[in-house]
């Protein structure tokens, strides 16, 4: 409750819901532009780089198969993991691509992998070659970007509605 200038509470009136507790808060705008920004940029992560990742790790499905050792353990799904193997009598060591899983392997450990013939540092783990992780997150993430879409889009023909009601008060 607030006290008024007379020394009334402003309990249950309109004044009342007009104070914010813990300080400021958002506006519709705002609310609308956040809104907007992070759909889009949902999107942006699902089309340019998630469905991409998932088109490379399909490019494999034809490739050399070999056996590998996990060279350099991490954030696979984020392409931060390595494989050692054969190819051609010689020893590649080269990057898992972004949307890899097999993260929570320990260095060492062994995996199959596919690898192109004629550039075998273009790898990828066999069980990755339908799409792997990177599908799951281009879809998640598109899902997202499109509910924060149409959220913005509500935001949008409210504050329309609410212009247009204010508007009408005003002229009365």
């Amino acid at each position: 409750m607030s006290r008024g200038p007379n020394g009334t509470t402003s309990a249950g009136t309109a004044d009342a819901h007009k104070q914010t507790p813990g300080g400021e808060t958002l506006g519709p705008r705002a609310s609308l532009v956040m809104s907007l920004v992070l759909g889009l940029l949902l999107g942006a992560l699902s089309g340019l780089v998630m469905v991409p990742a998932a088109q490379h790790l399909r490019s494999l499905q034809g490739g050399e198969r070999a056996q590998a050792t996990l060279h350099t353990a991490g954030s696979c799904m984020a392409g931060q993991c390595r494989v050692e193997f054969e190819a051609d009598g010689r020893t590649v060591i080269a990057d898992l691509p972004v949307g890899s899983g097999g993260g929570k392997q320990s260095a060492g450990a062994r995996l199959v992998i596919r690898y192109q013939a004629d550039d075998p540092r273009t790898v990828a783990r066999e069980a990755d070659v339908e799409g792997g992780g990177a599908v799951v997150l281009a879809a998640l993430s598109g899902g997202a970007a499109l509910i924060f879409m149409i959220i913005s889009a509500v935001a949008a023909v409210f504050l329309v509605r609410q212009r247009r009601t204010a508007g009408r008060g005003s002229s009365e």
